[in-house]
């Protein structure tokens, strides 16, 4: 069996619980492939998560968009993975762009939140990627690799680990790698698994793509043999994320 097809959500600081309530609705009526055919994962804002959590269907997940580096205490305006936990939320996004950039979050924090997630029992989605300058300057591998290096140093086990590569030029800009840059990417991620971790890690991995991914780009972006899914932004709110999952119908064909 194959890496099963990756579908997540990231629906960042957006939202209403109207508007949360009609888009979960919009979810909950679409026609998607079988959990055998894509894994799909929606992450709300906190506040959110047990309001989507009740009412979204059950062939659906839930992940958190961030937590805690380590166990709760005083750290105000944080959420530990415990907490996570005892809601009953499966996944957690970590290493997101946004916060690496913004909130000035290290490759080695990142780990560090990578692996104290896992032991919690949570599932990672672990995002890395490249700026439009590294990437002109021809240093992409190099940060990925970086970004990497530092989840494997801390991660035994990566059954519970998805790796969404983002390239952050492609983010929320409209520009979006091409399939064949996506597919580039993806494979020298994968020879850094395989010579870094393990065989067993790089073939059974799920490294998914994310970046202006909408209903036009989806198809051709699921056909490059190792682009396993995606991590969809904007297009998640809207009805077309039905259509971006059911782009895992072309990996079903291949």
């Amino acid at each position: 069996m194959g890496r099963t097809f990756f579908v997540g959500g990231n629906w960042k600081c957006n939202g209403t619980s109207e508007e949360i309530k009609k888009i979960v609705a919009t979810l909950n009526a679409g026609q998607v492939p079988s959990q055998d055919v894509v894994e799909v994962v929606v992450s709300p804002p906190y506040v959110f998560l047990p309001l989507v959590k009740n009412e979204l269907r059950s062939d659906f997940h839930v992940a958190a968009q961030n937590c805690w580096v380590k166990k709760g205490g005083a750290f105000t305006g944080e959420v530990s993975a415990e907490m996570l936990v005892n809601l009953g939320i499966p996944w957690v996004i970590l290493g997101h762009s946004e916060r690496r950039a913004i909130l000035g979050e290290s490759n080695e924090f990142v780990g560090d939140k990578v692996a104290y997630a896992l032991s919690q029992g949570l599932k990672v989605i672990a995002c890395v990627g490249e700026t439009l300058e590294q990437r002109e300057s021809g240093s992409t591998m190099d940060v990925v690799a970086a970004q990497t290096k530092a989840i494997a140093e801390r991660v035994k086990d990566w059954s519970n680990v998805v790796v969404a590569y983002e390239p952050v030029w492609a983010i929320g800009t409209g520009k979006v790698a091409t399939p064949a840059q996506a597919q580039e990417v993806h494979a020298e991620l994968r020879k850094w698994l395989q010579a870094n971790v393990s065989a067993e890690v790089a073939a059974s991995t799920r490294i998914i793509y994310g970046g202006s991914v909408s209903g036009a780009n989806c198809k051709e972006l699921a056909g490059q043999p190792d682009v396993d899914g995606f991590l969809v932004g904007g297009a998640s709110l809207k009805p077309e994320f039905i259509d971006i999952i059911k782009a895992a119908e072309v990996k079903k064909s291949a």
